[in-house]
């Protein structure tokens, strides 16, 4: 099972920064952002075959695929930021996390506009 191999990961991961901590606390905020990426590269394996399936599941729906291209990027944002921000909370720096969890949500929303137009106009068609 991945997970395990993940879990594993983190736990070795935990285990090496809280001895670094006490060694060479400067070094604790980076190894912990080493950590996470290399966590995040072992699932990033498992996305593209997601992302296929997504975007034949929406083809065979219809969908256009604009919309899928926008719904995938918008999810992307969200992790980018999430993940960010979680990596600068972990450096103690939870007001650069706040701003960057901001930025992500604006950003979120310009992108989902046109999404939203789209779906308002539908609507007032069929309620006309």
């Amino acid at each position: 099972m991945e997970i395990l191999r993940i879990a594993a990961l983190a736990l070795l991961g935990v285990c090496l920064i809280a001895l670094l901590r006490q060694q060479r606390p400067e070094f604790a905020p980076p190894a912990t952002v080493v950590v996470g990426i290399v966590i995040l590269l072992v699932v990033v394996q498992r996305l593209g075959s997601m992302v296929a399936v997504f975007a034949e599941a929406a083809s065979g729906a219809g969908i256009l695929g604009d919309f899928t291209g926008l719904v995938l990027k918008i999810t992307g944002i969200a992790y980018v930021a999430d993940f960010t921000a979680q990596a600068c909370r972990d450096a103690n720096e939870s007001a650069i996390a706040a701003k960057v969890e901001l930025a992500g949500k604006i950003i979120i929303l310009s992108l989902a506009l046109p999404l939203v137009t789209s779906i308002l106009q539908t609507i007032n068609m069929l309620l006309d």
